[in-house]
């Protein structure tokens, strides 16, 4: 199964009319400091057989659970959308301004297809990238999905007050998410794994995800729920 899985991803990124050159960025190979943003390593004998991909709306922890989770498991964490502005050489909200979000999306998906090529990490996506129905269907073939699900209140409290959000900033941020959630849940319940993302410490999201895993993993046939 896992050498059918592997065959399909190489064929996705093999004939991409377009891909991103060279391997992934430094904050994949030298995940010691970089990538875990001096998280220590640890000992873990869980081992992916393939990438990790979390999903979630902004706020979710798809980047603080991720690193730490990677660091955990010992492997890389990629951040998608920095990923995208590497190969891009410009930021994700200069692409949706000059190019519009369909060649943003087609950008994403072939980035996204190079990182689930390479050797399994910890892949944090952008909220928008699980939306993608082709995107959507390259990281079910290729990866394992894992939606880090949060209330509302848990959402608006995580993203308040912090610039980097431009969406949030076009109206009221809990409707805005409100209306995300509404619109978005329901396509990341299609997810692998489902684990909440509870108003907790990040070591107890963490290991809940990690609990996940080992479950699905261990009966690759049943969808776990965490």
């Amino acid at each position: 199964m896992e050498r059918a899985r592997t065959s399909v991803c190489d064929g996705y990124v093999r004939f991409l009319p377009w891909r991103t050159s060279g391997s992934v960025s430094a904050r994949q190979t030298d995940f010691n400091v970089a990538a875990t943003n001096g998280v220590p390593l640890m000992s873990d004998p869980l081992r992916l057989p393939r990438t990790v991909v979390l999903i979630g709306l902004m706020g979710a922890g798809k980047s603080c659970i991720g690193r730490r989770l990677a660091a955990r498991l010992g492997v890389p964490f990629v951040d998608a959308d920095a990923e995208i502005e590497a190969a891009a050489g410009c930021s994700v909200a200069e692409i949706f301004a000059r190019y519009g979000e369909p060649a943003f999306r087609e950008g994403e998906r072939r980035v996204v297809a190079r990182l689930l090529g390479g050797p399994p990490c910890i892949l944090a996506t952008g909220g928008g990238a699980f939306m993608d129905a082709d995107t959507r269907r390259l990281i079910g073939t290729c990866g394992i999905s894992v939606w880090l699900r949060a209330e509302l209140d848990v959402l608006v409290k995580r993203t308040a007050g912090r610039d980097h959000r431009p969406l949030l900033k076009t109206g009221d941020p809990r409707a805005i998410l409100h209306g995300l959630m509404e619109k978005r849940y329901p396509i990341y319940g299609e997810a692998d794994i489902i684990v909440d993302s509870l108003d907790q410490t990040p070591e107890m999201t963490v290991e809940a995800v990690r609990r996940a895993l080992n479950d699905y993993l261990s009966a690759p046939s049943r969808t776990a729920r965490g």
